[in-house]
C-alpha cells in the first residue's frame, strides 16, 4: 500500500462529462480523462483494508485484483497494473465503461465516506494499454488440434473464445447479425459504448487466430448437425433476447416497438450511415421501464429529436434514505439519460407508479396516445412511439431446438456445470443465467471456458 492515509487525503473524482446540452447533439462518448496525477491520487484513495469485498462475489463477479492494481496506479506501474488486470478480466475497456461497478457498493472506504473509483481507474489502465502499444496480439505458440464453435458473440462468447484460444484450441465465433459484439454492439448506443471500441478488441483477437463468421444464423443458414461434425465442441452464448410482453394486445398497433429492436436499429443507422425505420423525430415517445435500457432509449430519443419524452415506471419513487453499506442507496438517482432530458425540457421524465391501462390509435391503426394510470388517477399521454423496455423473459428457443435442446420454465438452458443434455453441447452466459450484467457474462464465459478445456484435454489449467 504506497498511500496509508490517501482515503482522507483525496477526495473522490470521478471522469468529468460533457454538458447534456452539448452531448446531446452527438452520439460519442462524452465521458473526457482526469490528468495523470489526478488518476494518480484516485488510486492512492484504495485503503487496502483487510477483508476487500469489492473482489469478493458480491462485489465483482471476476474477483479482479482491485486493491493490488490501484496500489500500482498510484506507483505509476501501469505495465504492472495492467497485468493484474487482465488476469481475471478479459475486457477492461468493456466493463469500465457499461459496468454497474458493484465494486464500488461494496467498497469498505464508502462505508462512512465515498466509495474508490474502481470502475473509472480499471478503464484508466487499459486505455493507457492501447494507447502503449501492450495490447498487440498475441497468438498462441502452439494449437491442440482441437476445433471449438462457439455461437453468439455477445460478452460470453468472447470471454469464452479468447480463453479457449489462449489454450491452443482453434475457435470459430458464429454471429447472425452483420458485425460482432452481440448486445454490446446492438443492445447499448454508442454514446455510451463506442463501437470502435468492440472492433478494436475483436480485430485483435481475429490476430491472434479466432475466425468470426458473420451474418449467418445456425439452424437456418448452418445446422447443428454440420457444427457437430466439424467441430470437437459447441458452445451455443446466445444471450436471453426474448422480450418481455407488456401484457396487453399490441402486435399490431403501429408505433409500438421493443427497446431492444428501437436501440439495433438506431446503432444500425448510425454505423451505416442510414436512416432509421423506427424514429422518435418529431414524435412524442413514452418508454416503459427503469433499466438501464429504459435509460438508453431515453438518451436516443432526444438525440433523434422527438418533440417530448416520457417514462413510465411501475414503483414508487425511492425515499431519500440514507446508504447502508453494502447496499445501494435508496435515493432516486438520476442517470445520462435523465439528465439529458431535464437538460431538454426543464424536467425528469419519469413518471412513478404508472402503469400503461390501454393504447389508443387513429382509424388506421396508428398509435396517438397510452391511457396510464398513475396511482388511482387514470390520464392520457400523447404517444406516437412506445417502446417497451420490461426486460427480458429467457433465451430465444430456435438455436436450442436445433441442438434438440429444451429451455425450462423460465427460458434457460443447461446446469450448474456448463453441460446440457447433449455430451458436446456447453451455454454460458445470459441463456443459462438469465439476464444480467457484462461483468457476470465475462465471469460466465472464463467458467464454462474451463469446463469445455477439460472436456477437451481431460484437465485444464486455465
Amino acid at each position: 500500500m504506497s498511500k496509508t492515509t490517501g482515503f482522507m487525503e483525496y477526495a473522490r473524482l470521478e471522469r468529468p462529462v460533457i454538458s447534456p446540452d452539448i452531448r446531446m447533439n452527438s452520439y460519442l462518448e462524452f465521458h473526457e480523462k482526469l490528468s495523470p496525477r489526478q488518476r494518480k491520487e484516485q488510486g492512492g484513495r484504495c485503503m487496502n483494508c483487510g477483508v476487500p469485498f469489492c473482489q469478493s462475489e458480491y462485489g465483482c463477479p471476476l474477483h479482479n485484483l482491485i486493491p493490488e492494481w490501484n496500489d500500482e496506479i498510484f506507483a505509476e506501474n501501469m505495465p504492472h497494473a495492467l497485468s493484474r488486470l487482465l488476469k481475471t478480466n478479459n475486457f477492461p475497456e468493456f466493463t469500465g465503461r457499461v459496468c454497474p461497478a458493484l465494486c464500488e457498493n461494496a467498497c469498505v472506504c464508502g462505508m462512512n465516506g465515498e466509495p474508490v473509483t474502481v470502475r473509472d481507474n480499471e478503464l484508466s489502465i487499459i486505455e493507457y494499454a492501447w494507447a502503449s502499444g501492450l495490447m498487440d496480439p498475441k497468438p498462441p505458440v502452439f494449437r491442440s488440434g482441437k476445433r471449438v464453435a462457439v455461437v453468439g458473440s455477445g460478452p460470453a462468447g468472447l470471454a469464452v473464445a479468447d480463453q479457449l484460444n489462449r489454450r491452443g484450441h482453434t475457435v470459430t465465433v458464429f454471429e447472425r447479425d452483420d458485425r460482432p459484439g452481440g448486445l454490446l454492439m446492438y443492445g447499448i448506443p454508442n454514446m455510451k459504448l463506442d463501437k470502435e471500441i468492440i472492433l478494436r478488441r475483436t480485430k485483435k483477437m481475429a490476430a491472434e487466430g479466432i475466425e468470426f463468421i458473420c451474418g449467418k444464423e445456425i439452424g437456418r443458414e448452418i445446422s447443428a448437425e454440420q457444427l457437430k461434425e466439424q467441430y470437437d465442441a459447441v458452445i451455443l452464448c446466445c444471450g436471453a433476447r426474448n422480450p418481455r410482453p407488456l401484457g396487453m394486445e399490441y402486435s399490431e398497433q403501429s408505433g409500438v416497438h421493443f427497446a431492444l429492436d428501437y436501440l439495433t436499429d438506431s446503432t444500425k443507422a448510425f454505423l451505416n450511415g442510414g436512416t432509421c425505420e423506427i424514429s422518435a423525430a418529431g414524435r412524442n415517445v413514452v418508454i416503459v421501464g427503469n433499466g438501464d435500457t429504459a435509460t438508453d432509449c431515453v438518451a436516443t430519443a432526444l438525440r433523434q429529436g422527438a418533440t417530448s419524452v416520457t417514462q413510465l415506471v411501475r414503483k414508487a419513487k425511492p425515499e431519500n434514505a440514507a446508504r447502508v453499506w453494502p447496499y445501494r442507496s435508496a435515493a432516486e438517482k438520476v442517470e445520462y439519460g435523465q439528465e439529458e432530458a431535464i437538460a431538454r425540457f426543464g424536467a425528469d421524465p419519469r413518471l412513478y407508479k404508472t402503469t400503461v391501462q390501454a393504447l389508443i390509435t387513429d382509424q388506421d391503426g396508428a398509435l396517438r396516445a397510452v391511457r396510464v394510470k398513475t396511482g388511482e388517477q387514470e390520464s392520457e399521454l400523447p404517444a406516437e412511439l412506445l417502446l417497451l423496455a420490461t426486460g427480458f423473459a429467457g433465451a430465444e428457443a430456435e438455436t436450442a431446438e436445433a441442438f434438440g435442446l429444451r429451455l425450462d420454465e423460465r427460458g434457460r438452458l443447461g446446469g450448474e456445470d456448463y453441460h446440457t443434455d447433449d455430451p458436446m453441447v456447453f451455454v454460458c452466459g445470459d441463456m443459462r443465467i438469465g439476464a444480467s450484467l457484462v461483468v457476470r457474462a465475462i465471469a460466465e464465459g472464463r467458467s464454462c471456458a474451463r469446463a469445455v478445456d477439460a472436456f477437451l484435454e481431460g484437465y485444464t489449467n486455465l
